[in-house]
């Protein structure tokens, strides 16, 4: 876990999406997807079950833990397991679940603080966010736009469960932001500073990596939170995507970016996960790690030397055609759905090169996005078939409509070069710094709000 590397951004956003503010209009916040899938058939209704291995509780509505006055029950608690049995996807016995619940009961006491501190500062989270978050974990996870509710709910976990969980944290992000302050109190000196440490320290090793960080408040709590650090690593090492566990998990600021930390330095790391990182093989697990403030289990993304990376660096020209209401239902477009696509085909079809892109943007008004994305590194861009696209269109050759949740894109690429993509820019740098503070701000304020708060633990939790 970073001692001083967590990447904050605001608000969460994909991994790739740190490579600027102009690469973030690049997808929107929605998963693409082809120009048929507005014409497919829809896929038969999922009919709920019961999740493998968890057991109905007969007790569901006894009260497991009262925070400053909020309850949370028995229920609350069964239904967060249901969600960690999907998001792993593992068959869990239920003796495994029942050693879980002192830690999931934990997990909820947090989250309803952050909530009262959030509503304390009158800080309401729109819907419009909650769905942009969960298009984010679809896509971070490979699945089709509206999956995710299709497979809690045949997991027979209610959609309510994820949104709940989201809304805690992005409300907690902007209590911080209020915190901080919108730059972070990060000052061009503060960037150059940085920059200037990464130039000394061309040549040596850097890691890419994922975490999840399990905290423990309280000496008393640390066997609790080994046994659920356990399972978790044998879930992951079974198959379970670590970002979709991340995302449910991990208490960090990374969470909904799948805890990925991005690049990073064995300085910007603690001591017992830097000296772990070189022996580490890529796609490989941690066993637990303790650290400040508790546990970290950390995945290895990749390697490479700071200053020296060779890869792929695209321009290209983009044109966004919104939708006056939002997708909902692929099968079942509005007419002005309908003539948006006819209008993106149109486009797609007799549009070449990007002088032409331009042209067709400023003679259309299609000004709700720049035409411009900015450099996109090709080994960044997410999710897959997006960037298998990027790379394999012929130049100036206008791509098929990608559709999104509000609108059409079309894209032409107009160029694609092999350049040093290991440097970082200014606004990297900046946005690095930012996420150190936040993390370090988030322990702070956490420490204090458990300090403050009148929180009744009881049997039904345990």
């Amino acid at each position: 876990m970073p001692a001083a590397s967590r990447q904050l951004p605001w608000p969460p956003r994909l991994a790739w999406q740190r490579r600027g503010p102009r690469a973030v209009v690049l997808l929107g916040a929605a998963l693409l997807v082809t120009s048929t899938a507005m014409a497919a058939p829809a896929p038969p209704p999922v009919a709920g079950k019961a999740a493998a291995g968890v057991q109905t509780n007969p007790d569901a509505m006894r009260i497991a833990a009262v925070v400053n006055g909020d309850v949370i029950t028995n229920a609350d608690i069964d239904a967060r397991t249901r969600l960690f049995v999907m998001s792993t996807g593992m068959p869990t016995s239920p003796d495994v679940l029942v050693r879980l619940r002192p830690q999931i009961r934990r997990q909820l006491v947090d989250e309803r603080l952050r909530m009262q501190e959030a509503q304390r500062r009158k800080i309401v989270i729109p819907d419009q966010a909650i769905a942009g978050a969960v298009r984010d974990i679809e896509q971070r996870n490979n699945l089709p736009a509206g999956a995710l509710r299709a497979k809690l709910n045949a997991d027979g976990v209610t959609f309510r469960t994820l949104v709940d969980q989201i809304r805690a944290q992005l409300a907690w992000t902007d209590v911080l932001r209020q915190s901080l302050g919108e730059k972070g109190g990060v000052t061009p000196a503060d960037v150059k500073e940085r920059q200037n440490l990464l130039a000394q320290m061309v040549g040596q090793t850097q890691y890419r990596l994922g975490e999840i960080f399990i905290p423990i408040d309280d000496p008393a709590n640390a066997a609790d939170a080994e046994r659920f650090a356990d399972t978790v690593i044998h879930q992951l090492r079974s198959g379970a995507a670590f970002p979709m566990v991340a995302a449910q998990f991990s208490q960090t600021q990374n969470a909904l970016e799948g805890g990925d930390l991005g690049w990073v330095q064995p300085n910007q790391l603690d001591p017992a996960v830097a000296a772990l990182a070189p022996q580490m093989p890529p796609a490989a697990i941690s066993n637990p790690v303790r650290v400040p403030g508790g546990i970290a289990i950390v995945q290895m993304r990749g390697k490479r030397e700071i200053g020296r990376e060779m890869g792929t660096v695209l321009t290209a020209r983009q044109v966004f055609l919104p939708f006056t209401t939002p997708l909902n239902d692929p099968q079942n477009p509005t007419e002005q759905q309908r003539q948006t696509l006819t209008r993106a085909r149109e486009a797609s079809t007799s549009l070449r090169g990007c002088d032409a892109m331009e042209q067709y943007a400023k003679t259309n008004k299609l000004d709700s996005r720049p035409v411009d994305p900015g450099e996109i590194r090709l080994d960044a861009v997410q999710p897959p078939q997006f960037k298998a696209l990027l790379a394999s269109i012929p130049i100036g050759k206008a791509t098929e409509p990608l559709i999104t949740h509000d609108g059409i894109m079309v894209m032409v690429v107009c160029s694609r070069d092999e350049k040093n993509t290991a440097t970082a820019s200014a606004e990297e740098v900046e946005h690095i710094l930012v996420g150190e503070r936040v993390e370090l701000l988030s322990r702070q304020a956490m420490r204090d709000l458990h300090r403050q708060a009148n929180i009744d633990l009881r049997g039904g939790g345990a």
